[in-house]
């Protein structure tokens, strides 16, 4: 690991330890899970390492290398508003670590991300990972949920982005060859064996070459849809609602949505369909890989990725002609937007046997109608992985 090398060749010495967490995908429940619906995900084999070593003054001392410029701040002084550059994740990580443990030590870190920058919830992974680093310094043990919620809590309420617990949650709970079927509503969650009659498959990370910050996207905005529509179908339906923030499409029974979708402004329709074929994907999906019928599970991938651009309506031109390329190439059961679709990259399950003609097929296709992008775009295989060690 370079962040190995690095560590000591700043500091003289090797780390006292080095703290990973996955990436993930989320094949189906995609844009559901801040509306408390249900999802499927799994953990990656690539992933944050945090090389670190305690400092005894309780300052932090970060160094990324996939980001210039070092940071620097102190576990008793972190600023309350965020500052505007990449290191404001541990920032916020470290401040709601701190609201519930007192923290005396410090740590010097260096970080490294082993895949590009953009929809595999490299975010949540970087400030999970450093949560444990930290935490582990100062003799803090923290359990399953606390620190999903608490890494949620880092992005909401510090980074300012107004995410679900999909990501936390897959890099935390999941487990090698098992999906992650989870309710966002209740926290209830199953983690679903691959049954030994589905045909082999790994799993493809393309990168559109763009990158992406959910800060400054539509992201937030199409969760204030969401919730527009829910308001207005519950007030149409006679039924109880409280105050706007709290309100969910969770809350809207589907008959409720099907007797008065109609009335909806185009776009908060739009959005409520989405919501309501997704949270059925999801459902359908789980199933599906439960029989071991890979085929039906990338079908409702395919279809999720199609309800994203048409209903949702996110995805650059470049991820929707990479999701075009992926609809009509031989060798993959099924891909989709990974993460929230605002550039980024997509994934898609494919046949092991046809991964070289896969990447030759889709990256001959893709380069040639963005040539701009070549030497950015990329294309990685992976493998599912457990969750977070800690």
């Amino acid at each position: 690991m370079r962040c190995v090398e690095v560590f000591h060749g700043i500091y003289d010495r090797d780390p006292d330890g080095v703290a990973f967490c996955p990436y993930r995908i989320s094949p189906l429940g995609a844009h559901i899970d801040h509306q408390f619906g249900r999802i499927n995900g799994l953990a990656l084999d690539k992933g944050i390492h945090i090389a670190y070593s305690a400092k005894h003054n309780g300052v932090i001392e970060l160094k990324s290398l996939n980001f210039p410029k070092r940071a620097q701040f102190h576990v008793a002084g972190i600023p309350e508003e965020k500052v505007g550059d990449w290191a404001d994740h541990m920032r916020g990580a470290a401040k709601m670590l701190g609201e519930k443990y007192p923290l005396r030590m410090g740590l010097s870190a260096v970080i490294e991300g082993t895949l590009p920058v953009g929809g595999l919830s490299s975010s949540a992974a970087v400030i999970i990972a450093f949560l444990t680093a930290l935490a582990k310094v100062n003799n803090i043990t923290l359990g399953d949920w606390e620190i999903i919620m608490m890494a949620k809590a880092a992005e909401n309420r510090y980074v300012g982005v107004n995410c679900g617990k999909l990501d936390q949650s897959c890099e935390v709970l999941c487990r090698k060859d098992q999906l992650l079927y989870l309710d966002c509503k209740d926290d209830s969650y199953e983690l679903i064996p691959m049954n030994p009659a589905m045909k082999p498959f790994r799993i493809a990370v393309l990168f559109s070459g763009l990158e992406r910050s959910l800060a400054t996207s539509a992201y937030n905005l199409r969760q204030d849809e969401c919730k527009a529509a829910a308001y207005n179908l519950l007030a149409y339906a006679g039924m109880e609602y409280g105050k706007f923030a709290d309100t969910r499409l969770r809350d809207v029974p589907a008959d409720v949505y099907e007797t008065y979708k109609d009335r909806l402004p185009e776009n908060f329709r739009k959005r409520a369909e989405h919501y309501f074929t997704e949270i059925a994907r999801a459902d359908a999906g789980a199933e599906a890989w439960r029989k071991g019928d890979l085929d039906e599970f990338g079908r409702l991938i395919f279809a999720s990725g199609k309800s994203s651009v048409e209903n949702y309506e996110c995805g650059c031109p470049e991820l929707i002609t990479m999701y075009n390329i992926m609809t009509e190439t031989d060798g993959i059961y099924g891909g989709r937007f990974s993460g929230a679709g605002f550039k980024g990259c997509c994934m898609a399950l494919i046949d092991p046997d046809k991964a070289d003609e896969i990447e030759r097929t889709v990256t001959d296709r893709y380069l040639k109608a963005y040539p701009g992008l070549t030497g950015k775009y990329s294309f990685h295989l992976c493998d599912s992985a457990d969750g977070v060690k800690r």
